[in-house]
């Protein structure tokens, strides 16, 4: 898919250490208010692909453009404050702080507020962190600490932290990590709801399958760096190529089924 209107724009996106090809001509769009899927077995680039957006990683060749602007080799406290937001696999709280105070600190970072440290930060931003945990359904948790929350919930006290720098852009890691069937569906199911409200572009990588084909727009499979597919899931569920390298057989997938987990 190409469109010059894209929020996120792609191009022959390179990157090799030492001998391996970590990403070879990755080229794909991303417009505002759309979920798209970056797929592959462990090994395909996608972390390199991430990293590479977000701007903790070199590209040997390509371009990123961020609602026109190139941000290749900009640090990645810039390409933060032009609107791209991330949320990591093991998700980055303090334990020992409240679901509030997390979000407090987030908003006191995007204010650019660090030096005032002779007022409590507990004064800082209390109503607009509120708002941001019940906009992920964690308002009645504020109070609590991130070490005692279920892991489900930190998730969303993750998410509500990176919605407090007001992103453009969201990266997620493998967002529903370490959660069960239940817990998947409605973290996913709020990002679905975030995406359609606030017409936010998310781009994340997932193995859980099932949340997969049930919300994302689109998906692109990597495979020893190279896109081997893209499309929706119909597309991508019956591509031979995919079937071989990324769901084995595709037996599994047969007749719509949808599989839980990657093999």
């Amino acid at each position: 898919m190409s469109d010059d209107h894209s929020l996120l724009q792609v191009r022959h996106l390179c990157k090799r250490f030492g001998g391996v090809q970590a990403l070879d001509d990755v080229s794909f769009d991303l417009p505002a208010g759309q979920l798209l899927a970056l797929l592959g077995p462990n090994g395909a680039g996608k972390s390199t692909c991430f990293n590479i957006v977000n701007g903790q990683g070199r590209a040997d060749s390509g371009s990123v453009r961020l609602d026109g602007l190139d941000i290749i080799g900009l640090p990645p406290r810039d390409i933060w404050r032009l609107g791209v937001g991330r949320t990591f696999q093991v998700a980055a709280t303090f334990g020992s702080m409240t679901a509030l105070e997390n979000v407090q600190m987030a908003l006191l970072s995007h204010a650019r507020k660090w030096f005032q440290l002779w007022r409590p930060a507990a004064s800082f931003y209390r109503d607009e962190a509120l708002a941001l945990l019940a906009q992920v359904g964690m308002q009645q948790q504020a109070e609590r600490a991130c070490a005692v929350l279920a892991y489900g919930d930190v998730k969303r006290v993750e998410l509500a932290m990176a919605l407090a720098h007001r992103p453009r852009l969201l990266l997620m890691d493998e967002p529903t990590a370490g959660m069960a069937t239940a817990e998947r569906h409605a973290l996913m199911a709020l990002i679905r709801q975030l995406v359609d409200t606030q017409q936010l572009a998310v781009l994340f990588t997932e193995h859980s399958m099932d949340v997969v084909f049930a919300f994302a727009d689109r998906m692109i499979v990597l495979a020893r760096g190279r896109m081997i597919a893209a499309g929706d899931g119909e597309t991508i569920r019956q591509d031979r190529l995919v079937q071989q390298v990324y769901f084995g057989s595709g037996k599994t997938f047969a007749a719509g089924r949808q599989q839980e987990s990657m093999p």
